[in-house]
């Protein structure tokens, strides 16, 4: 764990490595061909960064963790999800996994090459396009 982690760490119970955390209001997993696929919904700010750091977390324990982040359903983000999409990121690949990102909607992805953040994350349209590209770099 590094310090940023630490600073950051929820006194919650984090889930076991392989256990997916349960659905809540703005965030819920399940698992799609072996691999996590993580649904975030609705609006997105300071006020639901915690729920849904927690839950990222939860997914990213565990050595080679291999996510789908699916944005679809993101009615409204700022840099509070942005942030927490690199922290998985960085998360994910500090643990020799991979991390994909769904996303489609065009204020959604304007504002990922605004943040530069596009070829980092190279959205895919739909969920089984992500499962491919994943197949396909392993």
């Amino acid at each position: 764990m590094d310090i940023q982690d630490a600073m950051s760490a929820s006194p919650q119970r984090p889930a076991a490595p392989h256990e997916i955390p349960g659905p809540s209001p703005h965030v819920r997993s399940h698992l799609e061909q072996g691999i996590t696929v993580t649904e975030i919904h609705g609006i997105t700010d300071l006020g639901t960064v915690t729920e849904i750091r927690d839950h990222l977390d939860a997914v990213t324990t565990r050595h080679s963790p291999r996510l789908i982040v699916d944005l679809r359903h993101v009615e409204f983000l700022d840099c509070s999800l942005l942030g927490l999409l690199c922290r998985a990121r960085r998360r994910t690949a500090q643990r020799s996994g991979q991390l994909t990102l769904v996303c489609v909607r065009p204020w959604h992805l304007h504002i990922l090459e605004a943040a530069r953040l596009g070829a980092f994350f190279q959205p895919s349209a739909t969920v089984q396009d992500a499962v491919c590209r994943q197949r396909q770099d392993t």
